[in-house]
């Protein structure tokens, strides 16, 4: 994607950063454009969005974070959301959290009881996510999540060019698991969205998926195996010893990594 220009940021968002010294754009995906911003009041991590659905991503994401502002939570804060309806376009301004994914981290680290350490942890912080009280605002109790996500991906499957299918869609209905109780999940608990910093985590980031709902979406996501990580018995067994308890089984993993996932 194109990188952000200096004159494209909105007023309100320089007059927290101050007067702009360096802007660099790390690798990102293709639902937005990210900059680090170092500038006179501090470093900031800048995100812009554009069109109708990922500007909406990222107006949900700017949503979760301010709600879970109050917890303890490893998170981004959020300094400012602007939306500009004109341009179809939403943008963040958060704070600057050095470190690198987990997944950088994890194919680096030879080591093997640091590398064990660090998937510990990983289990250990999706814990911490899914014991945290949902925030009123994000809790809806009377709603089963994934009957929510199903009846969303229908209608977007008449819109958007989706990983998902037709044919998938019903044969996930078809198959939905035994309901187990809801909790705040992250929505897309991948490697990526880690940061690791000196062999800790340092912030869970991406909160657009931030939803009252199942948890073993992010466990399933949190174990899929990479190329040097999650591909031995031993890995998932570390995980699982930091977050507590196996909450889903392989065919579970199956239904929400290579299933229900194709539709977020």
């Amino acid at each position: 994607m194109v990188p952000i220009a200096e004159q494209e940021i909105p007023i309100n968002l320089l007059n927290i950063i101050g007067k702009i010294d360096k802007m660099t754009f790390p690798e990102q995906g293709c639902t937005s454009n990210v900059g680090i911003v170092k500038g006179e009041n501090g470093v900031f991590v800048l995100k812009r969005s554009k069109g109708a659905r990922y500007a909406g991503w990222l107006e949900r994401e700017a949503f979760i974070l301010k709600s879970l502002s109050e917890t303890n939570l490893p998170i981004p804060v959020i300094h400012a959301f602007e939306k500009n309806s004109a341009l179809n376009e939403s943008w963040i301004l958060m704070n600057f959290i050095q470190g690198e994914t987990m997944g950088e981290a994890l194919q680096k680290e030879k080591d093997r009881a640091k590398k064990r350490n660090l998937i510990y942890q990983f289990g250990k912080v999706l814990k911490e996510i899914h014991s945290t009280t949902c925030p009123e605002k994000i809790y809806q109790p009377d709603t089963i999540w994934l009957d929510k996500i199903f009846d969303k991906a229908e209608i977007e499957l008449q819109i958007y060019d989706l990983d998902g299918t037709p044919e998938l869609l019903e044969q996930l209905r078809k198959e939905k698991p035994k309901n187990i109780k809801q909790t705040l999940i992250h929505g897309d608990f991948t490697v990526d969205n880690v940061l690791v910093h000196d062999g800790k985590i340092a912030a869970v980031i991406d909160w657009s998926g931030g939803a009252y709902g199942d948890p073993r979406l992010d466990v399933a996501l949190a174990i899929q195996p990479e190329e040097t990580f999650f591909t031995s018995e031993e890995d998932r067994m570390v995980f699982f010893e930091g977050y507590g308890e196996t909450i889903l089984n392989e065919k579970e993993y199956e239904y929400f990594a290579n299933g229900v996932y194709e539709f977020l």
